[in-house]
Order: C-alpha cells, then sequence, then structure tokens
C-alpha cells in the first residue's frame, strides 16, 4: 500500500477541483493505496498538506495550473496531470503518478528550460460566460502540459478578471487572442500576436499554442515603425483575413447590449411592482415607482440600438467605428426602426469607416487626426445621411411589419415559430444557430414584443436541465464521470447557460442532439402558446421571482419541467446502457 499526495490547482475551476479530488479519493482506494489531496483555486487554500503527509508519502500528482508549493517536495517522484485527465480517468492518473521515476533528476533539464515561453492570451465570447472561461481553462492546461509560463485574462460578462499587467506584457514572448468577440489590442503594440476563435482553445490547446507560437505576427507600433500608416494598413488588412465575417460584428454587438436590455429590463419591472401598470404617466412623478421606471425605460433601453449599432462598427473599424455606429444606432431609435435598423446602421458605419480609412491618406505627422477626427465625422455624416434618407424609412416598415405579425401570432403559428426557437436554441448550445435564436429574441425587446425571448430562455434552460434529470433517474445510460458532472450541468441550467449540455453531446452527439432539441422544441412551443412574454434576456430561474419580469409564470414553469421530463425521457429511448454499449464495442473491435 502506497501513500499518496495529490496538489490540485483550478484557479477559478473550484467544482472541478472538488470533483477531481473525490476521483482521486475513490481511485486510490479501489487500488488499495491511500491519498491526501490539497485544493488550490479561487476561494482559497482548502485541506492544506502538513509536514507529516509530506514525510510519510511516497509520491504527488501535480494535477492543473498555478502555484503548487513543489519546495516542500523535494526528493519525492512527482507527476503532472491535467485536470481534465483526472476527471475522465482518474485511476490511469494515480497508476502513473505511481510508476513514475524521482523528480529531481530530470527537472533541471537544460533543453526544458530553453524550450518554455512566457505566453499572455485572452479569452472571449459573445455572452461572456461558458466559452470565454472553456477557453482559458483549455489554454491554461495545454501551456502548462507543454512547459510554458501561461497567464490568461478573461474578458467575460462580468468583465475583465485576471488582467494582465505591463510588466507581463513586456514579457511575454508571444499573445494570443482566443476570442470571438472584437478584443481592444492597443496594448499589445510591437508584440507578437496570434488570434483563433475560442472552439480551437477549447478542442486542442496545444495546437493552438503550437500554432501561436509559430504563426504569431508582430502587431504595429508607431513609436518603432517610422511609416505608420503602412503599418497600420498592414494590421487592418490581417484583421480583417482572419475575421469570421458579418457574424462574428453582430455577435460582438449583441454582448456589449446585453447589460443595457438586463438593466432596462429589471428596472422597468420592479417600476411596474411598485407603482402599477400606470407608473410611467406623470400623475405618478416623484414616486419611486416612477423614477425607476425613467432610468429602465428612458435610459437603459435608450442605449440599448445605439449600443449594439456601436460596437457592431467597432468590431468591423475599431474605435472610430463607434460613434458614427452609435450615432446612427440613435437615429434607427428616433425613425422608430428599432433593432434592425441599429443592426442596418452598424454595418453601414463599421464598413464605411473601414472604408475611409483604407482610402484616406495624410501625411505621417497628420495621422493622430484620423482615428479621433476625421473618421469619426465623416462616419457619422455617412451613416447619418443613409439612415434618413435612405434605410431608414423602409427599415421601420419591416419592423413595424414584423412586430404586428409577431403581435397578433396565435394558435399554430405561435406554436410553429416557439418550435423553432426551441430547436435553434438546442441544437449547438451557445453555436450560430443558437446565437441566431437568441439575438432575434433580445432584439424584439427593444420593440415591446417579450414572447420570443421567453420562448428562447426557458429553451435554452432545458438541454442542460434534462440531462442532469437523466443522469439520476436513469443513471445507466451514462458513465461515472457524465453522472458526476450532471451536478453542474443542473447549475448551469438553472442559470441559462446552455453550454453546460457541450460535455455531453460531444460524447454521443447523434443520440443526445435529437432528444435535446425535441424537450427545448417543445418547451418553447408552449411557452409561445400560452403567451408567457419574459423583459429580461438573461439570468434563468433568477429573475422568475421579480414581479413582472415574466408573465404566465404558472405556465413558463409548467413549460420548462415538460421540456426537461421530455428530454430526459428521450435520452433513456435513446441512450444505450453504458454496459451494453460498452459489450458491444468490444464485440466490435474483436470482428
Amino acid at each position: 500500500m502506497a501513500n499518496m499526495l495529490a496538489v490540485i490547482a483550478a484557479g477559478d475551476f473550484s467544482t472541478q477541483a472538488v470533483l477531481a479530488a473525490e476521483a482521486l479519493r475513490k481511485a486510490a482506494a479501489n487500488l488499495g493505496h491511500t491519498i491526501t489531496v490539497e485544493l488550490r483555486s479561487s476561494l482559497g487554500i482548502q485541506t492544506p498538506l502538513d509536514t507529516a503527509a509530506v514525510q510519510r508519502a511516497q509520491g504527488v500528482l501535480l494535477v492543473g495550473t498555478g502555484e503548487f508549493g513543489e519546495e516542500r517536495f523535494a526528493g519525492l517522484k512527482r507527476t503532472v496531470a491535467t485536470l481534465d485527465a483526472v476527471l475522465a480517468d482518474a485511476r490511469g492518473a494515480l497508476e502513473s503518478a505511481l510508476g513514475a521515476g524521482p523528480a529531481v533528476v530530470p527537472v533541471p533539464s537544460a533543453p526544458a528550460a530553453k524550450a518554455s515561453k512566457a505566453i499572455v492570451a485572452i479569452t472571449s465570447c459573445p455572452t461572456g460566460i461558458a466559452h470565454t472561461f472553456m477557453a482559458a481553462e483549455g489554454i491554461q492546461q495545454a501551456a502548462t502540459a507543454l512547459g510554458h509560463k501561461i497567464r490568461v485574462e478573461t474578458q467575460g460578462s462580468v468583465g475583465a478578471r485576471d488582467t494582465l499587467t505591463d510588466a507581463e506584457i513586456r514579457d511575454a514572448d508571444v499573445v494570443l487572442i482566443a476570442a470571438d468577440t472584437q478584443v481592444d489590442l492597443a496594448r499589445f503594440a510591437g508584440k507578437r500576436v496570434f488570434k483563433s476563435g475560442t472552439k480551437p482553445a477549447i478542442n486542442d490547446g496545444k495546437a493552438l499554442i503550437a500554432r501561436a507560437l509559430a504563426e504569431a505576427t508582430v502587431h504595429g507600433d508607431a513609436a518603432a515603425s517610422p511609416h505608420l500608416s503602412d503599418a497600420v494598413a498592414a494590421g487592418k488588412a490581417e484583421r480583417s483575413a482572419q475575421r469570421t465575417g458579418p457574424y462574428k460584428h453582430l455577435m460582438t454587438g449583441v454582448s456589449f447590449m446585453l447589460p443595457f436590455v438586463v438593466t432596462g429590463g429589471l428596472l422597468i419591472a420592479l417600476a411596474f411592482a411598485l407603482g402599477g401598470i400606470y407608473v410611467y404617466e406623470e400623475s405618478n412623478a416623484g414616486t419611486l415607482g416612477y423614477a425607476l421606471f425613467q432610468i429602465g425605460a428612458k435610459s437603459a433601453f435608450a442605449l440599448m440600438v445605439p449600443a449594439l449599432a456601436g460596437y457592431i462598427a467597432f468590431s468591423i473599424a475599431d474605435r472610430p467605428g463607434i460613434a458614427p455606429g452609435m450615432v446612427g444606432g440613435m437615429l434607427a431609435a428616433s425613425l422608430g426602426a428599432g433593432f434592425l435598423g441599429g443592426i442596418v446602421a452598424g454595418f453601414i458605419a463599421g464598413y464605411g469607416v473601414a472604408f475611409l480609412n483604407r482610402h484616406i491618406r495624410l501625411h505621417r505627422n497628420l495621422e493622430g487626426l484620423k482615428p479621433v477626427l476625421i473618421l469619426p465625422l465623416l462616419g457619422s455624416l455617412l451613416t447619418g445621411l443613409l439612415m434618413i434618407y435612405v434605410v431608414g424609412a423602409p427599415v421601420a416598415q419591416a419592423l413595424a411589419w414584423l412586430s404586428a405579425w409577431l403581435k397578433g401570432m396565435q394558435g399554430s403559428s405561435a406554436i410553429l415559430l416557439g418550435l423553432l426557437i426551441g430547436a435553434m436554441m438546442a441544437f449547438d448550445m451557445g453555436g450560430p444557430v443558437n446565437k441566431a435564436a437568441y439575438a432575434f429574441s433580445t432584439g424584439l425587446i427593444a420593440s415591446q414584443i417579450y414572447t420570443p425571448m421567453a420562448a428562447a430562455m426557458a429553451a435554452g434552460m432545458v438541454p442542460p436541465l434534462g440531462l442532469a434529470l437523466a443522469t439520476k433517474l436513469f443513471a445507466d445510460r451514462f458513465t461515472k464521470e457524465e453522472r458526476e458532472a450532471g451536478n453542474a450541468a443542473a447549475v448551469l441550467g438553472i442559470a441559462f447557460i446552455t453550454e453546460g449540455a457541450i460535455p455531453f453531446a460531444a460524447r454521443d452527439p447523434f443520440r443526445v442532439i435529437p432528444a435535446l432539441v425535441a424537450g427545448a422544441a417543445l418547451t418553447g412551443a408552449i411557452s409561445m402558446a400560452i403567451g408567457a412574454e419574459l423583459k429580461v434576456p438573461h439570468g434563468g430561474v433568477f429573475v422568475l421571482p421579480i414581479p413582472n419580469a415574466v408573465t404566465q409564470l404558472g405556465g413558463y414553469i409548467v413549460a420548462l419541467v415538460v421540456g426537461t421530463v421530455v428530454t430526459a425521457v428521450a435520452l433513456r429511448v435513446l441512450k444505450k446502457p453504458v454496459t451494453v454499449a460498452v459489450e458491444t464495442g468490444k464485440a466490435a473491435a474483436a470482428v
């Protein structure tokens, strides 16, 4: 029997750290060994190892990324493993640690020290919730496994976390941007920069880091380059070649618009709760409800469309596009063109400013006037005149027709739309199809059409909730790791994070995805059929108790429960028992 130690450094992934620790304890017990585990996360150090435990141990397993306090383990066998590897096969990781040789011999290897690189990275996704942090974890684990020093800044829905310092950026060999939205690169002038989406970081972090080290190019630096206009033009061309097109620009605008929608919706709901449905009338001036309505409806909601348009333009043309985009967004709102007009204005401003930037040539000493004077002025004129005289009125008419059609939908038409929205929300769980349905539903809030948003959020909660329920009711259909992951999926589901279903779907897509789509589509159809309205585009079950945030609350909860149960039952029907699946695989391999 061996006495083993394990140190799990998980950063913000404290839940996964606890699951990995429990998996290691069970694996050690099954192998007839003992193991003492120390957890290090953003919550601090839990169950720290004492001196006696270190002295009687035969080896130590270092799991994850970060600071392990390795000076305590001089002379002990040391093995490094990723958090994913331990969660997937704790027994294998422990057996590898038991068979590892003394770490004191290979650790001071000179070639490894020369190969090590200092990498700084930024991750970001449109909603800033799941993919942002999944990409960060993938990069951290891959860099540690490859022996590189890594620091990752996440730009999520709550703002930037673990912000990179000037010293870290200065000392970095390469800057890795894994983002599905526009990231400001002003800090990285003169550094080697490589840009990618979040998916490569999640799926194969090692390959992404290898590409970054091999293919990164120097980002333009005004101080280092005597030809500023040429450097800027080259940087623009490089950025344009690496973008994924209009979809990425639209999602950037939506991600910046969301805080205005959430804030405005909640404040309006609270205003109605305090002052009634006529709280906005002048006779209620001076009351708290009236004040909350002014803040929510007249301020936060009024900035929705300008923010959408401004940051679409920002994604296309960088900072010079923000002012023309927001001006176009304000005009869209005043012309009655709503979120559709805001989208059009954002693309006009973005591509217009980018065109002007490429074709306006100034003396090098006057280049500084372009981003702060020339481009915002000409871009605002171009966008504003086109919105007023060309596209504003037709888009306003299209939005009015769409609004009237949506508000007048009843019976089979509403059910069909709910089925479509629900199916799209579950189809790729945070991918382009999901985001298209979500962006459509969110944008309609500006036109006071709330039923699609209700269907979208309920349907987006169903996939992880249905999987969590299935792991409890039909445990024989899931592996041990999947059953343990079901608890985390439940938490993600109630918070409206559809991405919690991704690991399950990735393992068995042809059985899991149809089950998820069936349950989510049914939930969307029920939500639309009962006319449930949701004034807040995020928050999951946590916004349901807020008065007036959602209408038809009882029926809405029923829709959520029915979709969850249908998903779980569909998984029971479509998925084979794990033991049967394993035996079938072995038989096929034998043949």
